[in-house]
């Protein structure tokens, strides 16, 4: 079995191209064949060959090789708009908070019945610091299954990012959130809300999450899952039809 890269045809091919190069391109008339005017080749220095001949490393790099390189110097790849490149691939993103309000706004229903009742101001009556742990849990709720969520052991299944949001889009982001995971069954979420220097954003989650009977338990997430600027959400089970 032959140890070249190419094909015989190939290799046929490159010794003819060989000796068409080896006499050089016509430079004289732009009236030529076609009548378009041709430039000189632009070969490789041997020196530049030997380097890509090193880089390669192999001993299949034969004379009609270094001259298929040669031949080939400056031919760019043209881009196959058919093939998608997985490095240029866009990562899925989770929905922001302007999407999930937009998102909310088209499909009403659920996410505004759940937060039809909750109260801005009964929220920002209780201010808290932008440091500041926030923790709550439903007496029905056993310690065991909150300090699990404490702990950060309780996977959360979908998240939101309301930074920069208003407070009317941060609670139509947090209500969509949380419908969306009573639909799909889901029982944690999290929510980014920051922190900054007023904190008025995690002032509100914390008064909103309150006033929900379907939130069990939330407290402050783990440093790995943004700390005290994000918290973590239980949520009560859907009932299913057997239930």
């Amino acid at each position: 079995m032959s140890n070249s890269l190419f094909s015989k045809e190939m290799q046929d091919q490159l010794k003819e191209l060989k000796g068409q190069l080896s006499k050089g391109r016509d430079t004289v008339s732009p009236d030529g064949e076609n009548g378009k005017p041709t430039e000189p080749v632009s070969l490789l220095t041997q020196k530049q060959v030997k380097k890509t001949v090193k880089q390669m490393d192999s001993e299949h790099i034969d004379d009609d090789k270094v001259l298929f390189m040669q031949a080939m110097n400056g031919v760019n790849q043209l881009d196959d708009k058919n093939v998608r490149s997985p490095a240029n691939t866009a990562k899925a993103k989770k929905p922001d908070a302007a999407t999930l309000s937009k998102r909310a706004a088209a499909q009403g229903g659920e996410a505004s019945d759940l937060g039809a009742g909750l109260s801005d101001m009964q929220a920002l009556l209780n201010p808290v610091a932008g440091e500041a742990y926030l923790s709550y849990k439903n007496p029905t709720l056993q310690n065991k299954i909150f300090t699990q969520l404490k702990q950060g052991k309780l996977r959360w299944y979908d998240a939101v990012d309301i930074h920069g949001c208003t407070i009317e889009e941060a609670r139509i982001a947090m209500t969509q959130l949380l419908s969306q995971a009573k639909k799909n069954n889901e029982t944690s979420v999290k929510i980014v809300h920051g922190k900054g220097s007023e904190a008025i954003l995690k002032t509100c989650v914390n008064g909103w999450l309150r006033q929900l009977p379907e939130v069990l338990a939330f407290c402050s997430a783990p440093p790995k899952d943004g700390g005290n600027g994000a918290v973590l959400v239980l949520l009560k089970k859907s009932k299913t039809d057997g239930e």
